[in-house]
């Protein structure tokens, strides 16, 4: 391991991540009785203009007043090129900053975007006397977000989390696709790896929390499914629901199978067993395990352990 660590953010369980747009107060009971790991309210893209000051309201009422039954709550504020940013991040974080868990920023470019969030939470904390440190999470869904990913990751302690926003960030080179998160058929595998595979480097490195973004096709559990499994095979730990029907699909695939937790479990009593014994490898159903499958091992066990305590 090289001298210069990062230490990780802290942990949550995000598997599953359902997007509530803040005009919408109807759905936010539903949403606080979803089986979702997280929630954000969302101030951004899910809310028209004209509908905006009523939404930033809905939400701080949402706050305050909803059993939301231990989730991760998060707000997704409008972006740093709107003059909705800035309301969105005093009123909500004056008037309900305690029930707030984290901060979702969209469409970040730069690192400096992440300093002016951090900057104005830093002051209403102060002010207000708020005794929660508020955490700050990124979408990188832009060709700016997506050449600077590294930069950003490395931008704010506050910093948790990045998110891939696959709809914007198409926009933004402007690719060709059937379906946001999808797979087109013109390209010879999954035109969004090499951005995914860059996100998920950059949150592991800098200690944060990696997340898929959104799946458009709410009547394609099967293709939500794929796109899910592909995430998770890089690395990462959760994907956004747009529909409460795409809440269970993300528990299951991004939670470990308990055949491979039960092996987990295994691999770090066989190798406690042979450190025991003076040796730093050890054999498991025919296979040479040793330090690296610690690692492995106690990254499945970790997970398992939150999601037994949720």
């Amino acid at each position: 391991m090289s001298f210069t660590q990062y230490p990780p953010a802290a942990p949550r369980l995000q598997r599953s991540e359902l997007a509530v747009p803040g005009s919408n107060p109807g759905m936010f009971e539903k949403a606080a009785n979803s089986e979702a790991d997280f929630v954000f309210l969302d101030c951004e893209d899910a809310v028209i203009p004209d509908d905006k000051p009523q939404a930033r309201k809905n939400i701080i009422q949402a706050l305050n007043d909803i059993n939301w039954r231990g989730k991760i709550m998060s707000v997704r504020i409008n972006g740093l090129d709107t003059h909705y940013m800035y309301r969105d991040v005093v009123d909500i974080v004056e008037q309900a900053g305690d029930k707030l868990d984290t901060i979702l920023i969209p469409k970040v470019g730069t690192a400096s975007d992440v300093y002016v969030v951090d900057c104005m939470l830093t002051q209403i904390e102060v002010a207000r006397g708020l005794k929660k440190r508020i955490g700050i999470e990124c979408l990188i869904e832009t060709a700016l977000g997506g050449a600077n990913v590294m930069a950003i990751a490395q931008s704010s302690k506050r910093l948790e989390a990045l998110h891939f926003g696959v709809a914007d960030y198409a926009a933004s080179l402007r690719a060709r696709t059937v379906v946001i998160g999808g797979l087109n058929p013109d390209y010879p595998g999954d035109q969004w790896h090499a951005a995914l595979v860059n996100m998920v480097t950059a949150c592991r490195a800098y200690g944060l929390r990696a997340i898929d973004g959104p799946f458009g096709d709410f009547s394609d559990p099967e293709g939500y499914k794929l796109a899910a499994r592909r995430a998770a095979a890089l690395g990462y730990e959760g994907k956004w629901a747009i529909h409460p029907s795409q809440i269970p699909l993300a528990n299951e695939i991004m939670s470990p199978p308990a055949a491979e937790v039960n092996r987990a479990q295994r691999v770090l009593v066989a190798l406690e067993e042979a450190a025991k014994a003076g040796k730093g490898a050890a054999q498991l159903d025919g296979k040479m395990i040793d330090a690296a499958s610690e690692r492995m091992a106690r990254n499945i066990v970790r997970q398992a352990d939150m999601i037994g305590k949720r």
